[in-house]
């Protein structure tokens, strides 16, 4: 009677709860989740996943791990294990069930998981526990040690070694030939226990017990899983089987090896090879049109210095799939500080200034390769990230008046012009390779609409200078003195010829 009662109280409970949520749900949701939440986290350590900290104890987990995974074989088929140094043995494994214990009960219960889309920490890591404890009593009535467990934990190393390298596909190939190694660690480890069950030395094909036994046993499962051939053929029932299944185990095992490896040489090189792919089409489509042979080596020059400074041919390809949000925090490292010395954008609004930095086109000119030219319509800002530019002019347009360095921005008061557009006021040529940024008119017009503020500070600033981007290249000749002038007339009515007339002709 009094379990019934106490279920009735129970039902009661959960039906008024269910009226409140109806009538108003937001209140009755913060008032159920709130105090289980902060009772939740209070007091939990947070560990990240690519935490350094936490990567070094992943290191002495898998090392722990791999010890036991490589030589508990070791210990079961050779005789290496004895009873005076058995103490050794035991000493590192209490080691290695240390390190696991750790893992479980500290660690591991302070990593953050998700679930349902919200970050879950479990304070004392019960759930954690409560699976490994539940998996370990029902394996086998002698529940195996802790390492045995411990598979994820290499997994997820792995994992994290590839997100914190720079290079990961060096990693992934040593990963690789060290899974060929254990397999033939292991086959070197059961040829032992058949020759010891056969008799050593018994026969031909068994190890014959001369020399050190590991190295002869791995010598024997390398020809034997890679079919190299040589060795003495099989007389027993029990040789045969075991070379056929050594047999069929090389070659399933190797044919996975090789395309494992096979992947991650096709992941490492695969920029490249699309680098290389686009080169070979730009090639062919210029040579079925018979275009110049100048212009075909300025393009492949273009190509290769693009590839070898940037390691990318577009770098708007490489941030494609990231978040809006991922990409303006990328453009604010790479280019704010750039961008906020233009002294045109200078007290706007600062969220105009970041949605600018997600326009910005990086664009890359050969030395002499002209950025813009005198009379042509202004529609771009640039800014110089890498190299130098400069101002040239006179008849054949080698004459250099000015010369911009990396950092600095010209052009931009095109952007503000009305009308269709300023024209340029000079000619302005890359020397050397040079990187640029270049933002469009369209670009930043559509940007404005959503700030009205700066674009009155943008169109006063216009107003106030006008000539902004105009580069004065030549100065007026500034007008000769009287005195000079009435010298050379005299000199003239005097019939003086020399230095006095010579003079007066240049001034002219």
């Amino acid at each position: 009677q009094d379990r019934l009662s106490q279920l009735v109280g129970l039902f009661k409970d959960r039906t008024e709860h269910k009226k409140d949520k109806l009538l108003d749900p937001d209140e009755s949701e913060e008032e159920g989740s709130s105090p289980s939440t902060s009772d939740h986290i209070k007091g939990v350590i947070f560990l990240c996943l690519t935490d350094l900290i936490y990567v070094i104890w992943l290191f002495f987990v898998v090392t722990a791990w791999n010890w036991n995974m490589w030589l508990i074989p070791v210990r079961w088929a050779f005789p290496y294990q004895t009873p005076e140094n058995i103490h050794l043995w035991l000493l590192i494994d209490l080691t290695c069930d240390l390190i696991y214990v750790t893992d479980i009960l500290v660690f591991q219960p302070r990593l953050q998981f998700v679930r349902g889309g919200d970050i879950v920490v479990s304070k004392w890591g019960g759930e954690y526990i409560y699976v490994y404890i539940y998996t370990h009593k029902n394996l086998s009535l002698c529940p195996p040690p802790p390492f045995c467990f411990q598979y994820m934990v290499f997994n997820e190393f792995n994992d994290r070694m590839e997100a914190v390298m720079k290079k990961a596909y060096i990693y992934r190939v040593i990963r690789t030939s060290t899974y060929l190694l254990y397999s033939l660690h292991i086959n070197a480890c059961l040829f032992y226990w058949g020759s010891a069950y056969e008799g050593l030395g018994s026969t031909k094909w068994v190890y014959n017990g001369k020399g050190n036994a590991y190295i002869r046993c791995y010598y024997f499962a390398v020809k034997t899983l890679i079919t190299i051939g040589g060795l003495p053929d099989p007389t027993t029932v029990f040789e045969i089987i075991f070379q056929m299944i050594n047999y069929f185990v090389g070659v399933f095992a190797f044919s996975i090896m090789i395309g494992q490896m096979r992947d991650v040489v096709a992941a490492a090189t695969a920029g490249e090879n699309y680098y290389r792919s686009c080169m070979d089409s730009t090639v062919k489509y210029m040579n079925s049109y018979n275009i110049p042979r100048e212009v075909q080596n300025r393009i492949k020059t273009w190509y290769d210095f693009t590839w070898k400074s940037q390691g990318m041919l577009d770098e708007q390809e490489l941030l494609v799939q990231l978040p809006v949000k991922m990409k303006l925090d990328v453009a604010v490292d790479v280019n704010y500080a750039i961008i906020s010395k233009v002294a045109l954008f200078q007290g706007c609004d600062r969220q105009m200034i970041f949605d600018m930095l997600t326009r910005l086109k990086s664009v890359v000119y050969l030395p002499g390769d002209f950025v813009c030219k005198k009379g042509e319509i202004g529609r771009e800002m640039y800014i110089i990230k890498q190299g130098e530019v400069q101002v040239v002019g006179g008849p054949d347009l080698q004459t250099v008046f000015v010369t911009i360095k990396a950092g600095s921005v010209f052009g931009e008061i095109s952007l503000l012009a009305g009308g269709g557009g300023n024209r340029r006021t000079a000619n302005v040529k890359a020397h050397g390779f040079a990187n640029l940024f270049i933002l469009d008119k369209k670009d930043l017009a559509d940007i404005l609409v959503h700030y009205p503020e700066s674009q009155k500070l943008l169109r006063r600033k216009k107003a106030d200078d006008k000539n902004l981007d105009k580069v004065e290249v030549i100065p007026p000749k500034s007008e000769s003195p009287k005195l000079f002038r009435a010298a050379l007339k005299v000199a003239e009515q005097a019939g003086i010829e020399g230095a006095f007339a010579k003079l007066r002709k240049a001034c002219k």
